[in-house]
């Protein structure tokens, strides 16, 4: 290497640090000079994360925590390994933490993927392969906070969700080719009529390795979820004050015109802007200020979909503070965001346009114009979610049945 090109690397190495040092700073020094915006705003994160996000996600944290405890992960592992590993290369156990973050939403997907890279059931690779397609909003915020309480259209919350989960899944495809030369976990050889009695054998040595009883379980599972979503109500409360300290110093508008050249391939106009700027810190953000714009409404519904897939530096915030105790790196994450973003963006655009017609003819009640009765819409939304819920609560009773075995055989 030679010195000039040393030097080059010493001093860019140092820039970063040296950025984050004046943000800081600066953030730091917003917060004494404007005390009663910055509280405001704080005031609204902390609401947010309270009436939002807690509701939303505990149940969801504290189930998670109690099928890894009880083993059901391990017997899914097996019982869906031939269905995981040819379509997204990750071990069958990858199924779980795809039903959770598709179901329940960012970032239990990351949450629950570092707890499987610490087990050892899956690789640095497989484990970053899993969090870049198992990221997604959660459906209640499409289905609800989306669609109805700011588009005030209950019947776009499927165009959004289809165009998200399908995004999401072709970038699961795209993604299983990344470091495929790395070695990769041994797959299970077992024949198919061997895959139930595989799994139940897992599930019952998960239980054994584990050891805890089921009050202590439970404990632990709430313990360990409140935990994790306080971190998350911190990242909420810290994004939504620099959102307010930048809109505060001017920031946002030079930012806004910058991230019109991101929408630039979707004809998004100027109006657009300060929602991709929010956006691009915060999602909830993002997509109310979109909602709002004075646009025709394809346009808001692309702008919205941008912004959902990216997921703003807050939802990247809380994932690197939960595989932080992981070699689970964030490059490709960042990355599936990106791409992530671009897709479900052309997805709404597709359904908007050359698919309409299609849609029309397969689905009457997918429109502009909500014809189904509220009674309908609510079965369409929920009926999913209802399903996954019953399988995994009969995979509970299963688990609890395997330990009452277990307890009675020792």
């Amino acid at each position: 290497m030679t010195p000039v090109r040393h030097q080059v690397l010493i001093i860019t190495r140092g820039l970063g640090p040296l950025l984050t040092v004046v943000a800081v700073m600066v953030l730091a020094l917003a917060i004494i000079l404007f005390p009663q915006p910055v509280f405001q705003a704080a005031l609204r994160g902390l609401k947010a994360w309270w009436e939002i996000v807690v509701p939303a996600l505990l149940p969801f944290f504290i189930i998670s925590q109690l099928f890894m405890g009880l083993g059901i992960v391990h017997f899914l592992g097996v019982l869906l390994e031939p269905v995981m590993r040819p379509l997204f290369n990750v071990p069958g156990s990858g199924a779980f933490v795809m039903a959770m973050g598709y179901t329940s939403g960012s970032p239990i997907s990351a949450m629950l993927t570092a707890q499987l890279r610490q087990q050892g059931l899956v690789t640095r690779v497989e484990g970053e392969r899993l969090i870049c397609f198992t990221n997604n909003a959660s459906p209640l915020f499409m289905l609800g906070a989306v669609a109805v309480g700011m588009l005030h259209n209950p019947a776009l919350g499927p165009v959004l969700a289809g165009a998200h989960y399908g995004a999401n899944f072709c970038l699961g495809i795209l993604f299983r080719f990344y470091g495929r030369r790395q070695p990769a976990s041994p797959p299970a050889s077992y024949t198919l009529l061997a895959l139930p009695r595989r799994a139940w054998q897992a599930m019952l040595q998960a239980q054994q390795r584990d050891g805890r009883p089921l009050g202590q379980l439970l404990g632990d599972a709430v313990s360990r979820s409140f935990q994790t979503l306080i971190t998350i109500g911190g990242f909420i409360i810290l994004f939504s004050v620099i959102i307010q300290v930048a809109t505060i110093l001017g920031l946002l508008e030079p930012l806004a015109r910058i991230l019109l050249y991101a929408g630039s391939p979707f004809d998004l106009s100027r109006d657009t802007s300060p929602a991709l700027a929010a956006g691009l810190f915060e999602m909830t953000m993002g997509a109310k200020f979109a909602s709002e714009a004075a646009v025709p409404l394809t346009e808001r519904l692309v702008a919205i979909s941008l912004i959902m897939g990216w997921a703003g530096l807050s939802i990247l915030g809380q994932v690197a503070a939960m595989v932080s105790h992981t070699d689970l790196r964030l490059c490709p994450f960042i990355v599936a965001r990106l791409l992530h973003g671009f897709l479900a963006a052309a997805l709404v655009r597709l359904c908007q346009g050359p698919a309409r017609p299609v849609l029309l003819l397969l689905a009457p009640e997918i429109t502009l114009v909500p014809r189904a009765p509220w009674f309908t819409l609510w079965l369409y939304y929920t009926g999913f979610a209802l399903t996954l819920m019953t399988v995994l609560f009969l995979l509970a009773g299963l688990a609890l049945s395997a330990r009452y075995f277990l307890y009675r055989r020792s």
